[in-house]
This record gives C-alpha cells, sequence and structure tokens, in this order.
C-alpha cells in the first residue's frame, strides 16, 4: 500500500515532510534539508525520553501503555513467551523509542523498513558498535515484525545515547506484511477522534 493511502494520524500529519511527503518522525535527524531516516538524533531521543514524548508525533504520551514496533528476532521472542504463558521483558536495551499507538500502527504500514519483509535498509550506521552493528546498509528486516504494547518503559541516557527498556507486554499485533494492521490503525484514529 502507498504512504499516501495510509490514513494519517493528526498528530502525525502537523510533522514536517520529505521531498516525497513522507512525515519525519520527531528523533530523525537531519542533515541540511535531507532528514537521515535510518539514525536516531540523541538530543531529541532524550528529549522524548525524559518527557514521555512520544518518538514519532513528539505530542505527550499519557500514563499507560505505550508502543514500539518490533522486528523479526524480538517479535519471535514475545510470541513464544505469550504462547508458553510467561511474562516478556527485553532485558537488553534498545535504541528505539516508544510511541503512541496510532503513531506506531501508521509507522509500521509507512516506514518502507518496517512494512516489508524483504525491506533493505538504505544506510548503515554512523558508528556502529555492539548496539548498532546490525544498521548495515542492504539488511533485510525479516520475515515478521509487530507492533507492541508495553505497560510502561524505562530509560537510560549515555554521553552518547538514550537506552530504552520495555515491561510488561499489554498487546502484541504480529504481521508478515504490516498492512495487515490497516483495520487496526482505523479503529484507533476513530477512537481518538471520539475522545
Amino acid at each position: 500500500m502507498r504512504f499516501d493511502n495510509v490514513p494519517i494520524p493528526p498528530s502525525i500529519a502537523a510533522r514536517p515532510r520529505d521531498v516525497r511527503g513522507y512525515p519525519v518522525p520527531a528523533i530523525t535527524p537531519w542533515e541540511g534539508e535531507q532528514p537521515q531516516f535510518a539514525l536516531t538524533d540523541y538530543g531529541r531521543s532524550a528529549d522524548c525520553a525524559r518527557g514521555r514524548l512520544c518518538s514519532v508525533c513528539n505530542l505527550l504520551m499519557p500514563k499507560g501503555p505505550v508502543w514500539r514496533v518490533v522486528g523479526e528476532t524480538e517479535s519471535a521472542a514475545i510470541a513464544e513467551a505469550l504462547a508458553a504463558g510467561l511474562p516478556y521483558r527485553n532485558l537488553s536495551p534498545t535504541l528505539e523509542g516508544p510511541g503512541h499507538r496510532a503513531c506506531m500502527l501508521y509507522a509500521s504500514m509507512v516506514c518502507p523498513y518496517l512494512a516489508r519483509p524483504n525491506a533493505r535498509r538504505r544506510q548503515s550506521a554512523e558508528q556502529p558498535d555492539e548496539m548498532t552493528g546490525h544498521v548495515v546498509r542492504g539488511t533485510v528486516r525479516g520475515t515478521t515484525g509487530a507492533v507492541v504494547g508495553f505497560a510502561d518503559y524505562e530509560y537510560g541516557i549515555t554521553e552518547t545515547r538514550v537506552l530504552f527498556r520495555f515491561i510488561d507486554v499489554v498487546e502484541f499485533l504480529p504481521h508478515d506484511n504490516a498492512d495487515e494492521h490497516l483495520a487496526d490503525l482505523r479503529t484507533e484514529l476513530d477512537r481518538l477522534a471520539g475522545s
């Protein structure tokens, strides 16, 4: 599905856009007039973590659940834990911050890397290390992903990065192709409009 056919949350509609019309997430750094979608801006990510701001739209996330999009490995680990009736907690921190449910459903469908199992990264990490070594140009996303709701998050801010850990899965929406979330996104936008 083309990104401009996906219903857009009002909070994201207000975001700046790149030359193609893609909304630019709050944590995306800019190089001149070009957003660097595959990278994360340290300062913006830290501000979002401290202020409980959505990493996509940059607006306050109310107390309660937060969401994020996960890739194949974490999606499989969550599915396995849930199937076994076990709790899941990501003990390894991640660089990806949380967001609103609508924002993460939208991002999962619109971001080319998140949306399709055959999608490949367009850029590599600027300074790869143990946490970003997987961010390599040409890397395939993997066969599955998921939009996951968590009861809350924890964060730590170092000199060079912001690290997140997520607590207690409250919703698990797996996908092969993120277009599968279209009905969930529409329902969520209707719910928000009625609030």
